[in-house]
C-alpha cells in the first residue's frame, strides 16, 4: 500500500509540474494560462492529449516536437520528475494529513518561482502572493487561529531581517544587492518554516549557490545569477529533511 500511496504521489507531482513549467512561462510572458491550449512555442503546433503525458511523452517523442522536430527544452522533464520526487518525499515525511497540504502547497509555490526565475530573471508576484494567502487560509482552517497567528507572526519577522540584510548589503557593494522579490520570499518561508529556520536558509542557499555561481561565471559572461532559485531549494530541504532549529543552535554552541 505504501509503495502504491509514493507512485501515486509521483504522478500527481509528475502531472502538477507541467503545469507548474507551463503557469511559470506564461506568467512571465504576460500571457494566459488558460488560452490559448498548450502548443509548441516554436510553431504554434496544438498539443494533442497523448503530447500532454508527463515524462513519458518527452521521451516518446525524443524531446522533440511532434511537428516541427524542433528541440524542447530539458528543463521540461527535469521539472516534472523533479516536482514528481518532491511530492513523494513528502508524503514520506509528512503523512496524510494537514502537514502534507501545507508542504505540498509550500513546494508548489517555490517550485513555480524557481522556474520563472531561472529563465526569465523573475520572482512572479501574483504566485508569490496567491500562496501566502493560501496557506494563511490553510493554517487558519485545518489548525487554528493562535497557530496561524504565530505562523504570520514569523512571517512578519522574516520579512524583515531579509530587508535589513538587503539594505546592510546596498550600503557595502554600493549597489543593490538583492532583489524585492528574494524579500517576498523570506516573509513565505518564515510563515512556513518560522523565522529561525529562515535565517538557516540563507545560509544554506549560500553555501548551494557558491560552486554553482562559479560554474556559471566561468562559463558564460552574463553575471547577473538570481539568488531566488537557491533560497527556494534551501527552503525545500530544510522542510523536507524537517531540520529542527534547537538542534542546530545546540551544535553550534557545544
Amino acid at each position: 500500500m505504501q509503495t502504491i500511496l509514493y507512485i501515486i504521489f509521483f504522478i500527481i507531482g509528475a502531472i502538477m509540474g507541467s503545469f507548474f513549467h507551463a503557469t511559470a512561462t506564461r506568467l512571465a510572458k504576460e500571457e494566459s494560462i488558460i488560452k490559448p491550449s498548450s502548443h509548441c512555442h516554436y510553431c504554434n503546433h496544438k498539443l494533442k492529449w497523448y503530447e500532454l503525458i508527463p515524462i513519458i511523452s518527452f521521451i516518446i517523442q525524443k524531446g522533440r516536437c511532434t511537428s516541427c522536430k524542433k528541440k524542447l527544452p530539458i528543463s521540461y522533464i527535469i521539472i516534472e520528475i523533479a516536482t514528481g520526487i518532491l511530492y513523494s518525499i513528502s508524503y514520506h515525511a509528512f503523512g496524510l494529513g494537514s502537514e502534507l497540504i501545507i508542504a505540498l502547497s509550500f513546494i508548489s509555490i517555490l517550485i513555480i518561482n524557481i522556474i520563472s526565475d531561472i529563465e526569465y530573471m523573475i520572482i512572479l508576484d501574483e504566485v508569490l502572493l496567491f500562496g501566502i494567502c493560501l496557506i494563511i487560509i490553510l493554517y487558519f482552517f485545518l489548525f487554528d487561529f493562535h497557530t496561524c497567528a504565530y505562523h504570520i507572526i514569523d512571517g512578519i519577522i522574516a520579512f524583515f531581517i531579509m530587508y535589513a540584510i538587503k539594505i546592510i548589503g546596498d550600503l557595502v557593494f554600493k549597489r543593490e544587492s538583492m532583489g524585492g522579490g528574494d524579500i517576498k520570499l523570506m516573509y513565505l518561508f518564515g510563515l512556513v518554516l518560522g523565522y529561525k529556520l529562515s535565517i538557516v536558509t540563507i545560509f544554506l542557499a549560500t553555501f548551494i549557490a557558491f560552486p554553482i555561481a562559479i560554474v556559471i561565471l566561468i562559463s558564460r559572461k552574463n553575471n547577473l545569477i538570481p539568488f531566488g532559485p537557491f533560497l527556494s531549494m534551501a527552503a525545500i530541504l530544510i522542510l523536507i529533511s524537517k531540520v529542527n532549529i534547537n538542534e542546530i543552535i545546540g551544535f553550534l554552541i557545544s
